[in-house]
Formats: C-alpha cells, structure tokens, sequence
C-alpha cells in the first residue's frame, strides 16, 4: 500500500479515476448481483411534465419506496445551487411501501427544504433538473419515430442532472449509522448512489411518456441508448469542506481502494496467463472510451493524452501475455511489476486508470472491502493522554504540515466564506471579502500552533490540563486524537494559499468516490460529469441481465 507521503497531495489525489470501490459502481454491482427489481407502481404525468410517479424498488430483503414529484420546466426561480426554488423533479428515498399519507406528507415537505420535515424512515430526499437542451433534443426524436443522433447526446451523456442529495439527519432523514446489520444501504454513500440511479430511470420513463403524448408515431428510447446515458452530476467548493468534515469516511475510502489494488497486484496468473488476457480487454475498453469522448477539458488531462499513456501500458501487458504463450520466466507478481515499470512513464491519470482496471481482476475482495464502509465518525477527546503522547501524534502523523511555507503572503492569500447571495462555500482574496467567519479548516496552521504550545508545556501534564491553561487548541486536539493512526485522514497542503487548486479534491469526491465519468473542470473549482455512465437499466436488473463491467461504455451505432 502506498504511504499517505505520495497518496496524499493534491494533484495525486485528483488523478484518482472511478472504480469498483467508487460508490456509483458499487451500488450498481452490487444491485446487478442481488438482481434488485425497480417497478413503476404509479405514473401519472400530464403531457406538460406535472403530476406524480412512484416505483418500489425490491432489494429481496428490503423494499423501499421513491415517489416523483415532476414539474413542468420553468426558468423562473430555476438553479442548480441550494437556494433553488424551482426543479423539474422532486424525490424521496423511503423504507418500505409509502403510505398515501406519507405520499403527500412528503410532497408538501419536500419543496422546504431546510424548513421540512421527512416522514419516518426517509433515507434522502433529492432533486434535478432536465438538460433542457439535450431532453428536448431526444423527445423531439422519439416523438417524430426514430432514435436520436448520438453525438449531440455524447457530449453530455444525461437527460437530467442531479442538483442535490441530502441524507444522514438532514431535514429529519434517518441517519446511516442506525441502520440495521443487514440492511443493503447501510454503506456510505450507497442511499444517495441509489437516490441517483432513480433520477437516472425516471428521465428515461418521463422521456418515453411524454414522446407519446406528444405523437403517436413516437418510439422508445433504444436499450443501448438507455444505457449509455446516465445522470448528470455538478458540484463546486462544498467537498472541500465535506473533505474536512469527513477525516474517518476519505481515510477508510483511500484505504480500500489502496487495500483492493495491492491484492490485485499480489495476483499470480494461472499458468495460461487468463488474468493478463482479462487487462489487455479491459485496456482496449478504457481506451476507445477515451477515444471517444467528445468533453472539452479545460485545467485536467484531455481524454487522447490519457488514451495515448494506456497505450503504453497496453503495450506492455500484452509483452507480458506473449511471455506466458511462449512460456518465459515472468517476474513472481507481473502486475505489481507492471505498475512499478510504468511508474513516472505514463501520466498519472494513465496509471490510476490502470490500477482501477487490475481492481477488476479480484472481484471478490472488492466487493467485500466496500461492504465495510461503515464509518462513525464522532470525534472524541483523550483528556488522559500526555503531552508527550499527543506531540508524537502531531509531529509523526502531520510531518507535512511543518514543511509548508506558512508565513509568506501567498500561503495567507485565501479565506472559506459562505455567499451571502447563494448560501454557498466561496473561497476568495482576504482583502476583497473583507471580515467573515473562515469555513474551511486550517489544519497545517492550527497543528503548527498546537506544537508551538506543545513544546513549552511539562511532557508529562495531561491533555486535560494543557487544555485548561490552552482551551482554542480543543479541536484541534481532539481531531488529532480522534484519528491518531489512520494514515489517508488529510490532505496533505494548505488550502488558504494561492497554490492550492479546489477543483483537485472536488475531483477526488466525484470522480475516485462518486465514480463519475467525463467529469469536465470550471474555473479550477466546479466539475460537471456523468455517474452511471453505461449501467444496466431497471430492465437489465430484474432479467439479471446486468454486466458488473458495463463502466466505459462504447457510442452505441444507431
């Protein structure tokens, strides 16, 4: 496993690609091997998008319920930011069969927001919107009788574009950590994955509804069509703070994934060399994906660098095959050998592509590692401990921090603010925001400080007292304690400076946790992209004819 000194920085973090750990893969993998049944239970919508739909969702243990409160599109009040008043499309994932009283509970809470209140056993409630261009573009085709032209859709790759999950307590959700033993959401993530994936099947059922209202000549959507769109998703500064937020959850993450790829490495190939022939294809795939992507990047990687570097590690897995057909001596692990030859050759979003592929040569240990992904994440205070253990901690696990310029002006350049007009995170120059509450955590300075006092107290006093004679290092203390140990906790950089990018840990979230594909940069700070880019459909689903592969999905030839 590699050490947090290399995993940790920024830019690395970024380069991190979607995989079986990611939570959108995750989720769909693991619905694809319990053969989970979505059924349209209610549906109706008036040819101006506006009514009702409902759908169960069978998960052979558990039910749960996901009513849709549709609207018709309008640009009045309309925002993909929180204080958005207006959605195409409002919904709730709830346990069980939802009552007719819950049905309308929840469709007068919902538009609240902060104000509402959700019924008993709501997991999330959620919210998005149309690409109203894109939607428009496929019901205009689908009304008429045929299929739509793939490459207007390509650029996107969704019908409608999630614009808010909340789960885990908000707005009288049930929390995650309450759920039971058993329970096939009770994995981070997973709630909001599933939230998301409804969104993606409700576009598609709205889309095919209205295309035959609007005309009877009108078709459906074609199965490779369908698949090959997914849900859009957006997001900006938020993660950086839910990053902060969320020390135990991205350590217990970048520890998986980390655990998952050096069992992967660890694999020795049967004689005939199967599990080589199963990278080589799984290369092919990630680069005509690339080939083919036809997103504009502005900050990261364009997609034919990235096809260019596979290339090279193509290259050399199929070297490796052809020793196996000949019957050479390979190296005792060929994949740890593979990546450590490819090392400082290929770009680094190349090689973490590479290392999400070899995930998917141990299935198994996957899958189970993501079921553990189970994290309290309730900090809490050692008053026992010396000062002499909890200056170890700070020196030994938070080394980096010491070894930042701190002081000139262009580490102190930025400040975290909440926006006045759009209730949201900003990050911007001290002298031009003027005097607010900074959001975002300062952690190499506040540790810096905290060993500075450190230093001049008795080694021997307990954290108690030194806190008694120094109580604004509290926090910070107790994080230290609370995560004491566990290796991938923090970034590794200082987030007030000119030099940090945010866009890199937004990346982080959407594309390595979220699992989002074609994830395009704005101004260094928000990313756009596509989760469930190629899933199976509700239809795959129930038939089991689900594909645990299906990510990197071909342009279907309609």
């Amino acid at each position: 496993m590699r050490p947090a000194s290399e995993l940790m920085t920024p830019d690395r973090l970024a380069a991190i690609q979607p995989s079986r750990i990611s939570a959108s893969r995750a989720l769909m993998n693991q619905a694809i091997r319990e053969r989970w049944k979505i059924e349209c239970r209610r549906f109706e919508i008036d040819e101006r998008a506006r009514g009702t739909a409902l759908y169960i969702i069978d998960t052979g243990n558990y039910l749960f319920s996901f009513p849709v409160y549709s609207f018709e599109p309008s640009p009045e009040g309309r925002t993909g930011r929180i204080i958005g008043r207006a959605w195409d499309m409002m919904g709730a994932l709830i346990e069980g069969e939802i009552t007719s009283e819950d049905l309308e509970t929840t469709r007068r809470e919902l538009p609240k927001l902060y104000e509402g209140r959700a019924t008993p056993g709501t997991l999330t409630w959620c919210r998005s919107n149309r690409s109203a261009r894109f939607f428009d573009f496929a019901l205009d085709a689908l009304a008429s009788g045929r299929q739509p032209d793939v490459a207007p859709l390509g650029k996107t790759c969704y019908l409608m574009r999630n614009t808010g999950l909340d789960g885990n307590g908000t707005f009288g959700t049930r929390t995650f950590l309450t759920l039971e033993a058993d329970h096939p959401l009770r994995w981070s993530l997973s709630a909001q994955m599933l939230s998301a994936y409804m969104m993606r099947v409700f576009a598609e059922d709205l889309l095919n509804h209205l295309a035959r209202l609007r005309s009877p000549e009108a078709v459906s959507m074609a199965p490779e069509l369908a698949r090959y769109l997914g849900v859009g998703n957006g997001s900006a500064l938020g993660l950086m703070l839910f990053v902060n937020n969320h020390p135990r959850l991205i350590d217990r993450w970048i520890f998986i994934r980390e655990e998952a790829l050096a069992h992967a490495k660890m694999l020795v190939p049967q004689p005939d060399g199967k599990e080589v022939d199963d990278l080589i294809a799984l290369l092919r795939k990630a680069i005509r994906f690339r080939r083919e992507d036809r997103v504009v990047y502005e900050a990261f990687t364009k997609s034919d660098i990235v096809a260019d570097n596979l290339e090279i590690a193509l290259r050399e897995a199929e070297d490796l095959r052809s020793r196996y057909a000949r019957r050479e001596a390979v190296a005792a692990l060929p994949f740890a050998e593979l990546c450590e030859t490819l090392q400082g050759r290929i770009h680094d979003e190349a090689l973490e592509t590479l290392h999400s592929l070899l995930i998917e040569l141990v299935p198994v240990v996957a899958d189970r590692l993501v079921q553990t992904l189970i994290v309290d994440e309730e900090p809490t205070l050692r008053p026992e401990m010396t000062v002499r253990r909890l200056r170890d901690i700070v020196q030994n696990d938070y080394a980096w921090a010491f070894n930042l310029d701190l002081v000139s002006e262009r580490s102190q350049r930025y400040v975290w603010y909440k926006s006045q007009t759009a209730e949201e995170p900003r990050r911007g120059p001290r002298e031009e925001v003027g005097d607010v509450v900074n959001l975002g955590l300062d952690l190499p300075r506040l540790i810096v400080r905290l060993d500075a006092d450190l230093s001049t107290a008795d080694p021997a006093m307990s954290v108690a007292r030194f806190l008694l004679a120094n109580p604004s290092h509290r926090a910070i203390v107790t994080r230290a304690q609370a995560l004491a140990g566990l290796p991938y906790h923090s970034v590794h950089s200082d987030i007030m400076s000119e030099d940090f990018v945010p866009a890199h840990i937004t990346r982080l979230l959407n594309v390595g946790i979220h699992g989002i594909d074609k994830a395009r940069d704005f101004l260094n700070r928000n990313l756009r992209g596509v989760l469930f880019h190629g899933a199976p459909t509700a239809h795959d689903l129930a038939n089991g004819d689900g594909d645990t592969q299906w990510f990197y999905p071909a342009e279907p030839a309609i």
